[in-house]
């Protein structure tokens, strides 16, 4: 079912959301092109948004852009996902440490704050596609946080990725938890505690490799 989007999105955003929800959803399959042209006529737009949204999407890890071939589905493995725990492991346990430092001397957390409200507002209503959807942009802002442009720059294409992951890996029960254990990491860094905010997230990462792995073993190729 096509998710409802806010009032105001533009035509890019919109297109950019109906790509990723076929991706998310395997209408577009894995390795399979994207051609602009078959987008804009399934989409009801002009090629103008598609390709732009295509590019995004790039960004976020989702789409491969090659020369002269055009865009196609990127193909998710395991080893992608053990790479994507690793990477995880070192930059948003940083990122919520440094958050957390940069709380105690006074830094706002309103933007966390806000991932936050939209995660739980989204678990209770047990909306599949919004708990991905701002449990992905919880995971960014903390990373955002830190105001540290290369570090930004460096977690961006993993985005599409974690999205994916969680739309794959999600359950009901599972949502309440990573909302709990999200609070948790909210509450540390707006008390300033950079330690706790440190454990707390290397924990909520960590814990979930083995059971994601397994749980993945039969869906994706090893490489």
């Amino acid at each position: 079912m096509e998710r409802e989007l806010p009032c105001g999105v533009s035509q890019v955003e919109r297109t950019e959301e109906l790509i990723r929800a076929g991706i998310h959803a395997g209408t577009y399959e894995p390795d399979s092109r994207l051609r602009e042209r078959d987008l804009a006529e399934a989409l009801g737009v002009s090629r103008v948004p598609v390709r732009e949204a295509l590019l995004r999407l790039a960004t976020e890890g989702l789409v491969v852009l090659e020369p002269r071939r055009g865009a196609r589905v990127r193909r998710l493995t395991l080893r992608d996902v053990e790479e994507l725990f690793d990477l995880r492991l070192s930059l948003e346990v940083f990122a919520a440490r440094r958050a957390a430092e940069l709380v105690a001397r006074g830094v706002a957390h309103d933007g966390l704050r806000t991932v936050m409200d939209a995660a739980e507002t989204a678990t209770l209503r047990g909306d599949a596609a919004g708990i991905a959807a701002a449990n992905t942009a919880f995971h960014a802002e903390l990373i955002t946080m830190t105001g540290n442009r290369l570090l930004q720059s460096s977690f961006q294409p993993t985005l599409g990725l974690m999205h994916w992951l969680f739309r794959l890996t999600g359950t009901a029960h599972g949502a309440h938890r990573h909302c709990a254990e999200h609070r948790q990491i909210c509450q540390a860094i707006g008390a300033g505690r950079p330690g706790l905010a440190e454990a707390l997230t290397f924990t909520h990462i960590d814990i979930r490799r083995e059971p994601v792995m397994r749980a993945l073993a039969d869906i994706l190729p090893p490489e």
